[in-house]
Order: structure tokens, then C-alpha cells, then sequence
């Protein structure tokens, strides 16, 4: 697998793409071995290298819609970048924004998956929990099945308060009502009881995925809100964020003048003369 993001620079090392083998990783020992430490996550030095999101950049976008970067992404040739059928825990969570930090499941196989792969400490799933930069957003890719949980409450709690900007799954969350009562940002397609070990096998730390049919690159921009989630590659992360900018405060002004009874003819799309000088007017009037 390579490491380097589509749109130019050196991603972190996958989990085991550095020479970590799937059955050195795990093992149904009931005291399995630490994992090397070429294979136990990704070096913090890595870790800031992806965290470059602007404080600007992250600001505007916390402004703005997915619905919005949909449309410039459209504008691209960007189509499936909306993570499908994933849905906000609570209606009141604060949009996220956050650079992509990404999880791999593949499907579990019985003899690997025991209970006590969680002591090791390197545990991919434990690992991402704890390596996920402050700011960043926990991406996981469990192939679309919510029959078994991604993560749960406590390991949600857990990067809270180390700081994420929010976490999706496009599987399920158990204690669902719990982390949806803490207020990050979470995401995913339903609640799940059963203990990921189930179902899922967790892989890999920060390599590209899919999520709910979407393509994520570690470093990627995440957007989320009450309409979903969205990815934006990170290599146009900053003009997205000012053309968006820019649309939602033309969308604003047009709504209010669709409010006021005004047709939607020659005004959105602005192809009347007049719609363009009534906006420069709006914005000087409301500092926009």
C-alpha cells in the first residue's frame, strides 16, 4: 500500500503495512504478545505532520453546510463524497469539522477475535482511540454492517476528552443514548449492541478507506452535520472553505428574499441584473 495521499505528501504508516503481518498482530492466546513496536500505531512526529488544518479554514467551515461543499465538490467532478445512511446521535451536536484519522474493520474471524485481544495494548481499535490527534475526527470503516458496534461510549467519552473533533462510523455505536447525551459530534447508520469483536476485525490505523461508499484519505477534511457527513480532499480543503463561504452567505440572502415573497426567477441562480447589486447591498448592510 502506498504511503502517500493522492493529493501530495507522506501520509502516517498504516497499523501493519510496515511490516506487521495480520497473524503476528493477534493471537487467541489468552495472553497475547505485545505487538512490535514498528506495529503498535502511528509515531506522534507523523501525527502532526497530518494535523494542518487553519484555524481559518476550520472556522469557515464550521459556518457552512455539507449541502453547500456538496455543491462545489459537484462543481469538481467530485460526486461521492457524502458518507451514505450515516445520521447524527443527538440533533443538538455542533458541526464538526476535523482532519480524517482513520480505523479499518474487516470481518472478524473467530479464532483471532477472543475477548482478550483487549489487553494488548496495541489493539488497532484501542490504539486509534488513543493516537487520534486533538482536532482531528475518528473515521472508521466498518464495511456498512451495524450488526455489531464499532466502538461504544467509553471509548467515544475517551476521545472527548483527549479533544476530537468528533467520530463516524458507517456501522453502529453501542450505548448509543450515552454518547449521544456527551455532545461530541458522532455519526453512524444505527445502534448496535454486540461488542465489535463479533463481527468486526479491526485492522489498520490511518490508511485510506471507504465509509459508507465514500473514499477517505488520512488528512481528508470531514464536515458533519444535521444533513451527514461529508469528505473533502485535502488538497482543496482551503479554497472549499472560501467558495462555501462565500455561497452561504448568498444562499442566506437569497432565502431572505425568497421569505419576503420574492420569485426565485433571475435570482437563484442570479442571472437578473438587479441580483447582484441587491446582494452587494445586503451584505453591507448585515456585514457580510
Amino acid at each position: 500500500m502506498s504511503n502517500y495521499h493522492p493529493n501530495g505528501g507522506a501520509l502516517p504508516p498504516p497499523l501493519w503495512g510496515r511490516g506487521v503481518a495480520p497473524s503476528d498482530t493477534f493471537s487467541a492466546d489468552p495472553h497475547p504478545q505485545p505487538l512490535p513496536a514498528r506495529g503498535r500505531g502511528v509515531a506522534a512526529s507523523k501525527i502532526r505532520e497530518m494535523t494542518k488544518l487553519s484555524t481559518a479554514t476550520r472556522n469557515k467551515l464550521k459556518t457552512v453546510s455539507t449541502a453547500t461543499v456538496a455543491t462545489a465538490l459537484f462543481k469538481r467532478g467530485l460526486r461521492i463524497q457524502c458518507i451514505q445512511n450515516v445520521h447524527p446521535l443527538s440533533p443538538e451536536q455542533p458541526t464538526m469539522v476535523g482532519e480524517a484519522f482513520t480505523l479499518r474493520y474487516i470481518p472478524a474471524r473467530e479464532d483471532l477475535n477472543t475477548i482478550d485481544v483487549f489487553r494488548d495494548r496495541g489493539h488497532p481499535q484501542r490504539k486509534a482511540v488513543e493516537d487520534c490527534p486533538p482536532g482531528a475526527v475518528l473515521v472508521m470503516d466498518s464495511r456498512k454492517d451495524a450488526r455489531a458496534a464499532s466502538a461504544g461510549a467509553i471509548l467515544v467519552s475517551r476521545l472527548q476528552q483527549r479533544g476530537v473533533a468528533g467520530v463516524v462510523t458507517d456501522g453502529g455505536f453501542r450505548d448509543a443514548a450515552d454518547i449521544a447525551r456527551l455532545g461530541i459530534p458522532a455519526f453512524h447508520q444505527r445502534p448496535s449492541a454486540p461488542t465489535n469483536l463479533t463481527l468486526h476485525h479491526a485492522i489498520e490505523i490511518n490508511g485510506p478507506i471507504a465509509c459508507g461508499d465514500a473514499p477517505v484519505f488520512p488528512g481528508d477534511v470531514i464536515l458533519g452535520d444535521s444533513d451527514g457527513v461529508i469528505v473533502i480532499p485535502a488538497g482543496i480543503a482551503d479554497e472549499i472553505a472560501d467558495e462555501t463561504f462565500e455561497m452561504t452567505a448568498f444562499e442566506d440572502f437569497v432565502a431572505e428574499q425568497v421569505a419576503q415573497g420574492r420569485s426565485i426567477l433571475g435570482l437563484y441562480p442570479a442571472t437578473d441584473p438587479q441580483t447582484p447589486a441587491d446582494f452587494a447591498a445586503w451584505r453591507a448592510k448585515n456585514n457580510r
